[in-house]
């Protein structure tokens, strides 16, 4: 599945999960279809799992069959492909993808009958055509990684359904904007009525028309009656049911599960439904020794429910859009996320940048749009923020962030502190500080935190007065296993002071409203590059625990101090001071 819910009752859909032919290739700009396939592959997953395979970069291809329904479409989505895909049906190209984090889809009319032939030929290399997936500090995968869903639609089907919650505070009433994108494939211009039910409401919307070969969007503001407002203590959700009839009978569907709940920035706080908030957590790569990048939904839940006895409220999606599920399971669980579209340290000058930037972007932010625990995007991490050039691209992202949602905040995760020039372009002041690691010098973590504040709140070329400020990474590597008695770099001991000493000051410190570890687990890097010269193992070893979830000994200390600023945030003297102040 997709998602880990239902999201058609009517539109008849097959999973296409499941043995794949396989087949790797010489890396080539003219692909064939193959005459004959090696082996099978289990879809999702990643071809690094397999033997012999481990370290394999480059072009490979998989196929398997499906079946038509006559009268509609076969619609094929893909929750991820690492990382550029081109899709063949019965031998014909029918489309392309570039980036493994987003979902995208293939639709084919002609697809109506049976015995039809699916095939994909995937590239995981690095390229001077690629600008966002390139040797980094997390190690890119090959193979159809997330899951394949089959969909039979109509002529006229729903394409997506975005839902805007807003609060009206004279009457405590919600208002929902919905937004819903028909898409017609037929060679006629077509009629439809479409309706939308949430809660206690059911609402006609009306006849719709929607133009041959092409997409109509509808956008309503609706007042729903007896809902619950989401929160983390309240994680309430709703199902937001679509429906598109012709001649009085339901032709297709489209389920969103939403959530009622307000994201808003008010000087220097984040305010979730009205109230400030405090968020402490992790950032968290997609990567485990046994899955690659595929993880599978119970290693997903026992991540969440791992940073949940932890303490954790608050989630980073380093450093790109994460599988759908996990979202979903943010949502059911109360947790907070930041979500930010795929960059880590990437070229802003690269000539495919901004094409294969604004693919992901929009893509992740059309996807993703419904889930409530998304309250804030963020962009372009550690890349260039201090000069002019740099300021250009990440003004043009950060405008194109809220053309495409305006109820969330817009934020960056910035390596450059006092140097940043960017920082008035965001709605919220991130900032990624090492002063125990890189600097090794615990006894100045808070007081570099202070003459950072002092900067951004006191010079006015700062662009961060009086905005929300977080810790988006800090931390340190610790070798699972390795411990000292002098406590030195490295040591499981070292890792557990130094994380103990930077949350005592970033989860306390009346100016910091969110702090989020680097990282959950020890991950996998790219051995191209230089950067197995920095990470012993050929791994990024700056996890709580290790890549197989095991705890470090720095996870008394991390949990020690998560649960008492999670009682701290809870008392009710807090609750009633922060109202006053609104």
């Amino acid at each position: 599945m997709l998602r880990t819910f239902i999201q058609h009752r009517v539109r008849s859909t097959q999973s296409l999960d499941g043995f794949w032919d396989f087949t790797t290739q010489e890396t080539t700009n003219k692909p064939r279809l193959p005459k004959a396939y090696a082996r099978r592959i289990h879809v999702p997953s990643c071809w690094e799992t397999l033997p012999g395979m481990e370290t394999y970069r480059g072009q490979a291809w998989l196929r398997t069959s499906f079946d038509g329904v006559p009268g509609h479409a076969s619609r094929i989505v893909f929750a991820g492909v690492s990382h550029t895909a081109k899709v063949y049906v019965d031998g014909k190209a029918a489309g392309s993808h570039y980036d493994a984090f987003t979902p995208w889809s293939v639709l084919s009319p002609n697809a109506q009958d049976t015995g039809h032939e699916l095939s994909l030929l995937v590239d995981n290399s690095f390229s001077d055509q690629s600008s966002l997936h390139i040797p980094n500090d997390y190690y890119t995968y090959g193979g159809i990684t997330r899951p394949v869903e089959l969909q039979h639609v109509p002529e006229v089907f729903i394409e997506r359904v975005h839902a805007t919650p807003a609060l009206t505070p004279r009457t405590g009433q919600w208002i929902l904007e919905v937004s819903i994108r028909l898409r017609n494939w037929s060679k006629s211009d077509l009629l439809r009525q479409v309706t939308v039910t949430v809660g206690d409401l059911v609402q006609d919307l009306g006849l719709i028309t929607v133009p041959a070969g092409a997409a109509r969007q509808i956008t309503r503001k609706l007042t729903v009656p007896n809902v619950e407002a989401w929160s983390p203590d309240n994680p309430r959700l709703y199902e937001l049911t679509t429906e598109l009839y012709h001649d009085d009978a339901v032709v297709d569907d489209l389920i969103e599960r939403i959530g009622f709940r307000t994201v808003a920035v008010k000087g220097k706080q984040i305010l979730l439904n009205g109230q400030p908030i405090r968020m402490r957590g992790y950032n968290r790569h997609e990567d485990h020794p046994n899955f690659g990048c595929a993880i599978p939904l119970p290693q997903m839940v026992q991540d969440l429910e791992i940073m949940r006895d932890l303490g954790c409220n608050y989630i980073r999606t380093s450093h790109y859009p994460n599988d759908q599920r996990f979202l979903d399971l943010c949502d059911e669980m109360g947790f907070l996320v930041w979500e930010e579209s795929h960059a880590r340290t990437v070229d802003l000058q690269h000539p495919k940048f901004r094409e294969q930037i604004e693919g992901s972007t929009r893509e992740m932010v059309d996807w993703h749009y419904n889930h409530p625990s998304i309250i804030m995007w963020g962009c372009l991490n550690e890349c260039e923020t201090r000069t002019p050039e740099g300021r250009t691209e990440y003004a043009w992202l950060i405008k194109l962030f809220h053309q495409l949602d305006s109820s969330r905040p817009i934020t960056y995760a910035s390596m450059f502190h006092e140097q940043d020039i960017c920082f008035h372009l965001a709605d919220i002041v991130s900032v990624n500080i090492y002063t125990g690691w890189y600097k090794m010098n615990l006894d100045d973590v808070k007081p570099r935190l202070d003459r950072f504040i002092k900067w951004l709140d006191t010079d006015k070329k700062s662009g961060g007065k009086g905005k929300p400020l977080i810790i988006s990474e800090f931390g340190g590597g610790a070798i699972p296993g390795y411990t000292s008695p002098t406590r030195c770099p490295w040591s499981e001991e070292y890792l557990s002071d130094m994380l103990e000493h930077e949350l005592s000051v970033y989860l306390n410190h009346p100016r910091v409203v969110g702090a989020l570890i680097w990282q959950f687990c020890d991950v996998r890097v790219t051995p191209e590059g230089n950067w197995w010269r920095q990470r012993p193992r050929t791994m990024n070893n700056k996890g709580t625990v290790n890549q197989f979830r095991q705890p470090k000994m720095c996870y008394a200390a991390v949990k020690r101090q998560m649960l008492a600023a999670q009682a701290k945030d809870a008392r009710p003297t807090s609750r009633k001071t922060s109202s006053k102040k609104r």
